[in-house]
């Protein structure tokens, strides 16, 4: 088992915040979280302009497990415009039309070979961080699709990607807690989710049986967070949620509950469903 995971019994569980190197209320959010509450892992975002700060942070906690958050949509690229012209928006930010978007990477190979560029060269960011690569993720679940997956797959092991997340999220655990009915997004997901978990691991990477944070994204509230930790079953958990201190800063998504998923990671309740001193 890595330091930057719990475990009990036949139960591994790793807690990770989203985000890292958004802003500085993220980043506060993380260190804390990590030093007084349950955070095992946070994902980087290497483009970001608090990226920087989050690796140093990330310094002073080696039981920290950093991974990339890989960026391809609503966020900063790390190549030029020049270079990856179709992935940017007006704006100069990476697109949020993601279905359009998406369609032209299945079927323009113009496009597959910028989007190949830019994820190699945000592995090739985080590798020049000196971190150690914890695992992968990928901002808005983007890497479910299909494209996205095979290139992902293809480049990350030469940056020593080993472990992905891949949301599957048991809807009727969820339903344990309190009633539930995932959003579209959620059940859109679902079979790219299961298919890319197929795919990651027999490719030999190490992916959670499960993954939860996707029907309650924004809103991993203490309630929530300590009736899964509550009720995990055997195997590789994850449990995932986007900190800060407040929100209302640049890139901040409407509606999340910054604060309160901040305020569940270090709840006394929360630590001591984790097994952790309250």
């Amino acid at each position: 088992m890595r330091e930057s995971e719990r475990s009990a019994g036949g139960r591994r569980l790793t807690v990770t915040a989203d985000d890292f190197g958004l802003s500085p209320e993220v980043n506060e959010a993380v260190e804390r979280a990590h030093r007084e509450g349950i955070l095992t892992a946070a994902s980087l975002m290497v483009a970001e302009p608090h990226a920087a700060d989050a690796v140093a942070r990330a310094g002073r906690m080696p039981r920290l497990g950093i991974g990339l958050h890989l960026t391809l949509v609503e966020g900063r690229a790390i190549l030029p415009r020049a270079e990856i012209p179709d992935l940017l928006g007006p704006d100069g930010r990476l697109r949020a039309d993601l279905a359009a978007y998406g369609a032209a990477i299945f079927f323009r190979p113009s496009v597959r070979r910028q989007v190949a560029r830019e994820i190699e060269a945000q592995f090739a960011a985080f590798a020049s961080t000196g971190l150690p690569l914890h695992h992968v993720d990928a901002h808005k679940h983007y890497h479910l699709h299909p494209t996205i997956a095979r290139l992902l797959l293809e480049i990350g092991p030469r940056y020593g990607m080993r472990r992905l997340r891949v949301p599957v999220e048991p809807v009727e655990m969820l339903r344990q807690v309190e009633p539930v009915r995932p959003g579209l997004e959620a059940r859109l997901a679902a079979p790219y989710a299961r298919a890319l978990r197929r795919r990651a691991r027999a490719a030999g990477m190490e992916v959670p049986d499960r993954v939860f944070g996707l029907a309650w994204s924004g809103a991993m509230t203490s309630g929530r967070v300590a009736g899964l930790l509550r009720r995990l079953p055997e195997g590789d958990t994850e449990i995932y949620s986007h900190p800060a201190l407040a929100g209302g800063f640049e890139g901040a998504a409407p509606g999340y509950l910054y604060a309160e998923e901040f305020a569940a990671l270090i709840d006394p309740e929360v630590k001591a469903a984790a097994g952790g001193p309250g």
